[in-house]
């Protein structure tokens, strides 16, 4: 069914969390990305290893400037559009146990945002939307069944202080290798399927 001329678009915002390009955590969020777009999303994706991220300094100058980070770096206007979009689509792969550091870096500064939500009381999201939606793509080189719980933990959290609902993960252990994604049987398909679920009202 057409989208409605009057429908505003769902705006997706598509973060890549990897700090190798073009390998596995790339291929499955592009082939997310791709899949939201032909939904009818707006989508920007960015790509964090290209930016200016400083880590968090812990200085608490964000209290006193009612939820602005006191660090002038690319997180401004991330800051700005984690506030603005209504899907978020975050891949990474697993770096001991974890998110990479470009990733955490950038989870880390959203203290600011957090700020907003715990010590101000004011509502993190600023388009009006009345649910904003994530999900999570991850691959790791081991195969054990804990593999993905540190970053699973870490994402979860980080939407909540967001106001972003959780809506589920697409997790591929032992994809070590460069592309192993491209011989899995269904991975890429199985991350088209979900950028397509996560732009479904």
């Amino acid at each position: 069914m057409p989208i409605p001329a009057n429908t505003p678009k769902l705006k997706l915002l598509a973060i890549a969390g990897s700090p190798r390009r073009g390998g596995n955590t790339d291929s499955l969020l592009n082939e997310a990305v791709a899949a939201a777009a032909v939904k009818g999303a707006s989508v920007k994706q960015i790509i964090l290893s290209d930016l200016d991220i400083a880590p968090c300094r812990h200085c608490d100058g964000c209290i006193q400037t009612g939820g602005i980070c006191v660090i002038d770096d690319d997180m401004q206007w991330i800051h700005q559009d984690l506030r603005e979009y209504d899907r978020f689509i975050f891949a990474a792969p697993v770096f001991f146990m974890g998110v990479p550091a470009q990733a955490k870096a950038m989870i880390d500064r959203c203290q600011a945002l957090w700020v907003i939500k715990y010590l101000l009381k004011q509502p993190v999201a600023a388009n009006g939307s009345a649910e904003r939606r994530g999900c999570f793509i991850s691959v790791s080189g081991g195969s054990h069944k804990n593999v993905f719980e540190g970053s699973l933990a870490t994402l979860k959290s980080w939407y909540l202080s967001l106001d972003i609902n959780y809506t589920g993960a697409l997790l591929l252990p032992g994809m070590d290798a460069y592309q192993s994604v491209a011989r899995h049987p269904t991975a890429l398909k199985d991350a088209y399927s979900l950028g397509q679920n996560i732009v479904i009202s």
